[in-house]
């Protein structure tokens, strides 16, 4: 289990913070625990919340996720351990940094569920 994909990150193709992650890849990127997905965005640039999954957390920018760790790991090992993807919504971000990205990693080892990080504006 410990090589199998724990978090997916969600990005709007073509937006600032997915050309961020193209460009320069925080290193936990490389991590096979991680995957990175570029979504087709509205026309407004925005992605949607997704339809499937269970929302646990949202924030306005992933410095919280940095800045709050509890917050996250509790919102993600409060859920049930069975069911569908948790996921985390960030309201709009420009870049994401390893200590964003590992705090989310270390929730997900709380849980057997998959957790999915989805940014939905590029700012």
């Amino acid at each position: 289990m410990a090589d199998e994909a724990k978090l997916i990150i969600q990005v709007p193709h073509g937006s600032s913070i997915d050309l961020y992650l193209k460009a320069d890849p925080p290193a936990a990127i490389a991590d096979v625990r991680v995957i990175v997905e570029h979504l087709g965005a509205g026309d407004d640039g925005r992605l949607l919340p997704p339809e499937a999954g269970e929302v646990v957390l949202t924030v306005p920018s992933p410095e919280a996720l940095r800045r709050e760790p509890e917050q996250v790991t509790g919102a993600i090992s409060a859920s049930a351990s069975e069911g569908p993807p948790l996921v985390v919504l960030v309201d709009g971000a420009e870049e994401l940094r390893d200590d964003e990205i590992g705090t989310l990693l270390d929730a997900a080892r709380q849980t057997d569920r998959i957790v999915i990080l989805r940014i939905l504006e590029g700012t």
